[in-house]
C-alpha cells in the first residue's frame, strides 16, 4: 500500500453570499496547509494530505474525509487539527466531538 492514510481537505470556493458557504471561507485552505506541515514535521510516515473539491458537506464545513477508514471531520481550528493528528493518525482513535453526522 502506497499511503496508509489519505486525508481529502475541501477546499472548495464558492461566490460569497452562497446560501451553502464554502469550505474556503471557513479557512479551508488554512487548516489543510496546517496540517500539511504538521504531518510533515511530525514524520507520519505513509499519509498524504491532499485538497479535495466539494465534498458536499458544505454546511458544515470546513470537511475533511480520512480514508481508508472514511471518517469525516468538521476541524474549526488549529487545535483541533492537532487532536486529529495525535489521536486519530497515530494512535488509531476516532476523535468523536469532531465528527460529521451521517448525511
Amino acid at each position: 500500500m502506497f499511503f496508509q492514510n489519505h486525508i481529502f481537505c475541501c477546499t472548495n470556493r464558492r461566490e460569497a453570499g452562497h446560501t451553502r458557504g464554502c469550505c474556503a471561507e471557513k479557512d479551508g485552505e488554512q487548516l489543510r496547509d496546517y496540517m500539511k506541515m504538521r504531518v510533515k514535521e511530525l514524520g507520519i510516515a505513509k499519509t498524504r494530505v491532499n485538497n479535495s473539491g466539494c465534498l458536499d458537506r458544505c454546511e458544515l464545513g470546513p470537511c475533511i474525509v480520512i480514508y481508508p477508514e472514511g471518517i469525516w471531520y468538521s476541524p474549526k481550528t488549529k487545535a483541533d487539527i492537532d487532536e486529529i493528528i495525535e489521536l486519530h493518525l497515530q494512535q488509531g482513535k476516532i476523535v468523536e466531538r469532531l465528527t460529521l453526522p451521517e448525511a
